[in-house]
């Protein structure tokens, strides 16, 4: 990758999901964090989430009606955060594990090829939380190692990445990206993902009682090596890679 585009030129960047509001409760500061500064976004959710136990309170929504739901909240909360693409691979809620790797793996490389992006976003294969983040996160690795090119960060829940050892990783292994200036953009995502967010009772809060629940950081796990030296703690997934 040629460092000065990393500095100066057009970047892109890709995130790998499995389900609508994903990109939103983990790292929905940080996406429109980049979106503000001119990335170019493209996100890409394996399922449309029509498995959610969240069904908002009243309970609105029906399996039948709820991966239509979810797309379109998941559309406005794009907007909110400035992505600017948005991609779905059809996969039934709950089952991203039980489908053919080999192929997901090429739906993914396929899609690295065509975008290039410069840096690319998913869930940890052992860390996700979930059977269809890890999933997805497995095979996006995997779709990241054939495609050969960009900075590779696994998501983070919370803070818990400030004990990095904890899980086998050393401060070095983290990026802890500052998303004050972006929590209001964070805040209209989470109130676009209704079905889901609508039984916490702090989303609906006036505006600046809702934002004290949200941290200042969001906290990413390298995935690759940046062959430049860095320091510990960085603050931006766009560290450069010299080729």
């Amino acid at each position: 990758m040629n460092m000065d585009k990393m500095q100066h030129g057009h970047r892109r960047m890709l995130a790998v999901f499995a389900h609508p509001d994903d990109e939103t409760f983990i790292c929905g500061g940080t996406l429109a964090k980049y979106a503000s500064e001119g990335v170019e976004i493209k996100l890409v959710s394996a399922t449309r989430g029509e498995m959610g136990r969240r069904m908002g309170n009243p309970p609105y929504l029906n399996r039948e009606t709820m991966a239509a739901a979810r797309e379109m909240e998941l559309r406005q909360a794009c907007d909110h955060l400035g992505v600017s693409g948005l991609e779905f691979l059809d996969i039934r809620d709950k089952t991203v594990e039980f489908i053919d790797e080999e192929w997901l793996v090429g739906q993914i490389e396929q899609l690295m090829k065509d975008f290039r992006p410069d840096v690319v976003l998913t869930f940890h294969e052992t860390l996700g939380g979930h059977p269809d983040h890890c999933a997805i996160g497995k095979v996006t690795t995997k779709a990241f190692r054939r495609a050969g090119q960009g900075n590779l960060y696994f998501i983070s829940f919370g803070d818990r990445m400030l004990q990095p050892e904890r899980y086998g990783y050393t401060a070095q292994d983290i990026v802890a990206v500052d998303v004050q200036a972006c929590l209001k953009a964070k805040l209209a995502a989470f109130r676009a993902h209704r079905c889901q967010s609508e039984i916490d009772e702090w989303v609906w809060q006036r505006d600046d009682q809702a934002l004290r629940h949200f941290g200042r950081y969001e906290y990413f796990i390298r995935g690759s090596r940046p062959q430049v030296s860095v320091s510990s703690m960085e603050n931006d997934l766009f560290t450069p890679v010299l080729m």
